[in-house]
C-alpha cells in the first residue's frame, strides 16, 4: 500500500527511491508499525521527504481530511485530566505517542499543504508551542478559502471534525 502510494503520488517526494525507502523500512519494523498504526486510523501515510541532516525519511499523513480514526480528541493528558465530564476518550499527544510518531507542527503543516489541499472540511492540533500551552491554550490549522489557517483553542476542547496530523521519521 506503501509503494502504490509512493508511486501514485511522486509530486510529494521528487528525486526519492523507494528502494532505499523500503530498506530503511525493513530494518525498523517498529516504524513498519508506527505506519500501519497511521494507516489504520486513517491517516494514509507518505513520504515526503528526507531530513537533511539526520537523512531520516519522513512519513506524514496525507488524508484528504484529518484522520477519522484519530478525532474527537483534546490536545494533550493534561487536558484530558482537567476535564471534570465529557472526556474524550484519548489525547492527540498521548496517541501520537503511542504510534511512536510526532505531531505535525505549524511549519510541517504548512509545508504539506503546498503539495494538496488538506483539511478543508476538517482541522488538525498541531505542535503548540510551550509558552501558549502554559497558559491553557493548544493551535490547530486547516484550510479555507484557499488558506491555511492556524488557530486556538483551550487545550481540553474537543470536536468531530477535528484530529492530529503526524510525523514519523524512519
Amino acid at each position: 500500500m506503501l509503494k502504490a502510494r509512493f508511486e501514485k503520488n511522486t509530486n510529494r517526494h521528487q528525486g526519492l527511491d523507494w528502494a532505499k525507502i523500503q530498506a530503511k523500512l525493513e530494518a525498523n519494523p517498529e516504524k513498519i508499525w508506527s505506519l500501519n498504526e497511521m494507516e489504520r486510523t486513517g491517516g494514509e501515510p507518505d513520504v515526503l521527504g528526507q531530513d537533511a541532516k539526520s537523512g531520516e525519511y519522513l512519513f506524514y499523513d496525507c488524508s484528504p481530511e484529518s484522520p477519522a480514526g484519530r478525532r474527537s480528541f483534546c490536545y494533550d493528558r493534561e487536558a484530558l485530566d482537567s476535564r471534570k465530564e465529557h472526556k474524550p476518550k484519548d489525547s492527540a499527544m498521548d496517541m501520537a505517542a503511542a504510534f511512536g510518531i510526532e505531531l505535525l507542527s505549524e511549519e510541517q503543516y504548512r509545508e504539506l499543504q503546498q503539495l494538496g489541499k488538506f483539511d478543508t472540511k476538517t482541522s488538525s492540533w498541531v505542535k503548540t508551542p510551550a509558552a501558549i500551552r502554559k497558559l491553557g491554550g493548544a493551535i490547530f490549522c486547516d484550510r479555507r478559502y484557499e488558506t491555511v489557517f492556524t488557530y486556538h483553542n483551550g487545550a481540553e476542547s474537543y470536536y468531530a471534525a477535528r484530529a492530529f496530523r503526524g510525523v514519523l521519521k524512519v
